[in-house]
């Protein structure tokens, strides 16, 4: 399972990861401290702390294919 850290500072950002995690097949998960939601759930998304770093995860992808993905965002 593939993971890698990132920050989200906008809103037009969260919705643009949201996008894109909406393309990948299989589970993706962010996790901000003891909180995990779907990425693919942009009210998930806005429930978490978003001035803190957040981790991805995704299970079909390696973590190069997934760094690839979300480069715009990663920390």
């Amino acid at each position: 399972m593939a993971q890698v850290a990132i920050r989200l500072n906008t809103i037009g950002e969260v919705k643009e990861f949201n996008h894109i995690a909406e393309t990948i097949p299989g589970d993706v998960d962010i996790h901000s401290g003891k909180y995990c939601v779907d990425a693919k759930s942009i009210m998930g998304i806005f429930s978490l702390n978003l001035g803190c770093v957040l981790t991805v995860e995704a299970a079909g992808l390696s973590e190069e294919a997934l760094s690839q993905k979300f480069a715009a965002f990663l920390v």
